[in-house]
């Protein structure tokens, strides 16, 4: 209620108090009830109830300042160009709740997606990187292996261990994008090859999650090139033994990971509309100088060409492995 002399009065009705609050967004009073008020206070809590003053150290020169989105609450998806809430895609397993695209999930984060709860443990993580080489590209390789560590939490692109899916015991590795492109590097293939070795020894399905953009790590040289060659081997051993592998390929999969280990498997799964393949489109193009079928490395054109055995959504996967794991009596 408001007075005719323009100040606000306060007006009881009920047990049902009247609040007057002038809203600077909105540039007129609003009156509001006990209950609304509380809510208004919660949804712009962060926002000044009164009109800020020019003594106002967020405030010095006497203007009102204008409070943006935090940054990163909202993410444009790939697929539908649909600006999508964060969390929202998080609950839905990284997800667009829109139509199904598929975003980049962390290492972590796949573990929880895949395994039961607090079932995994990790192997190898006394293995670190090094720089044999002292390479210096736009910045040193220690200096970059230091930042890659901080920014994603991991000692390397690799992280592979035991876990149970769905009360069924296996060996379950991946790799993660995230980390320099998830380029296969000396401790990659060391813990991956460890990993098998144990599979084997243990006589445990394994479960490979490939998510590489990178090949071979070049910052390392030759001992990069050789995980693909030793790798491998390791896998030939855990076949010959009768061991069950299980190769996942996400988007994206490429270079020296998709030209070993990730094309390897007894069964080969993939995730919807996922890049897989060696070289990039543009670089094969360029290369063959013909025209190319649209979408010739996504898993879909890999299905049609025999690549892969089956496209399983995320939501669908760990359902998908563990009934597999089943059925191969592994």
């Amino acid at each position: 209620m408001v007075s005719t002399s323009g100040k606000a009065t306060l007006t009881r009705h009920r047990h049902d108090f009247r609040l007057p609050i002038f809203d600077f967004r909105l540039k007129q009073i609003c009156i509001l009830d006990h209950k609304s008020r509380i809510e208004y206070q919660q949804f712009h809590r962060h926002a000044p109830m009164s009109r800020p003053s020019a003594t106002d150290p967020d405030n010095s020169n006497g203007k009102r300042q204008k409070r943006g989105v935090p940054e990163g609450l909202w993410i444009q998806c790939d697929g539908c160009k649909a600006t999508v809430y964060r969390k929202q895609i998080q609950q839905s397993l990284y997800c667009c709740p829109e139509c199904n695209h598929h975003f980049y999930v962390p290492a972590k984060a796949r573990i929880a997606q895949l395994l039961d709860e607090e079932s995994f443990e990790e192997w190898f993580t006394n293995l670190l990187p090094k720089d044999p080489l002292g390479f210096v590209d736009k910045k040193p390789y220690k200096d970059r292996l230091k930042e890659e560590q901080k920014k994603t939490g991991l000692t390397d692109a690799c992280v592979i261990g035991k876990g149970y899916m769905r009360g069924r015991p296996l060996v379950l590795g991946l790799t993660d994008s995230a980390f320099i492109m998830g380029s296969m590097g000396s401790v990659v293939g060391e813990k991956l090859t460890r990993g098998i070795e144990q599979a084997t020894e243990l006589k445990l399905p394994l479960v490979i999650v490939s998510g590489s953009g990178g090949g071979a790590r070049m910052h390392e040289g030759i001992l990069s090139l050789m995980q693909m060659g030793k790798v491998s081997a390791a896998l030939g051993r855990f076949h010959d033994a009768g061991g069950l592998f299980i190769s996942v390929l996400t988007n994206p999969t490429m270079g020296g990971v998709a030209a070993s280990f990730a094309s390897l498997g007894d069964i080969t799964l993939a995730e919807p509309k996922a890049l897989v393949g060696f070289a990039g489109p543009r670089v094969v193009a360029a290369t063959v100088k013909q025209e190319l079928p649209e979408g010739f490395q996504t898993s879909e054109f890999l299905l049609k060409m025999g690549f892969v055995d089956r496209i399983v959504d995320r939501q669908h996967m760990r359902t998908e492995i563990a009934r597999i794991i089943d059925y191969c009596g592994a």
